[in-house]
């Protein structure tokens, strides 16, 4: 099967579920706001834009927007407890690590491309057993420009040692969808992860339910460069 030579993968809602360590977190923080908790289903589709955008978020569902200073404190906040509690109950989707052996033992060099931090991106990496199968790892907050600016995207296939011209965006999210084409660089979506668009709607190249379909629409992908976007 002829594979790509890079692969860059998005992280929350497409290579783990994180959704209910962030829902808990989320919630821990608007506990000290003194407003209501949101629920997991209506957390998966906050996620994407990063912790901030996702408190503001958390906070407009109970119609309060917050000044500058306090939503400073408030991610602060959520950064720190998340940081306590990050891998309690994020699993990695079925299918991820049978597709990432399959791309490691073909020679594949992957890379992730996240909108979370650095050290949160690390940190739950490490604690799901992901590190050692990347070559570059950026979070938003080690390039000047995060997704959906394109430079996020070039800064990770330059780091891991890859070519725009000879990589892959897998994602699941229209920042996700946005910053490959702003590169121009094919991108698969996943179905299961945490767009607010349906994933049939968000104009990806290929689409996959499972990844267990990953490799074929990797080779898709080279096979037929001028299928018509889903």
């Amino acid at each position: 099967m002829h594979l790509p030579e890079t692969v860059i993968f998005d992280l929350d809602g497409t290579l783990i579920d994180s959704a209910p360590d962030l829902t808990r977190a989320l919630n821990h923080t608007l506990s000290t706001l003194d407003l209501p908790p949101v629920d997991l289903p209506a957390v998966r589709h906050m996620v994407g834009r990063g912790a901030r955008a996702l408190i503001e978020q958390g906070t407009a569902a109970s119609g309060i927007q917050l000044e500058e200073p306090v939503l400073d404190t408030a991610f602060e906040t959520f950064l720190a407890y998340y940081a306590d509690h990050i891998a309690v109950d994020t699993f990695v989707f079925p299918g991820v690590l049978k597709a990432l052996d399959l791309l490691a033992n073909d020679g594949v060099i992957m890379g992730i491309c996240t909108n979370k931090p650095q050290h949160l991106t690390d940190r739950v990496l490490d604690a799901l057993n992901l590190t050692d199968y990347f070559a570059s790892i950026l979070g938003a907050d080690v390039v000047p420009d995060r997704k959906p600016h394109p430079d996020h995207l070039f800064k990770t296939i330059e780091e891991a040692g890859g070519a725009p011209a000879t990589s892959v965006l897998v994602g699941d999210s229209p920042t996700d969808v946005e910053t490959a084409q702003r590169a121009k660089v094919p991108v698969i979506a996943v179905s299961f992860g945490y767009s607010t668009v349906p994933a049939t709607e968000l104009g990806a190249d290929r689409l996959i339910d499972h990844f267990d379909e990953l490799p074929g629409a990797l080779a898709s992908l080279l096979d037929k460069p001028e299928s018509p976007p889903l």
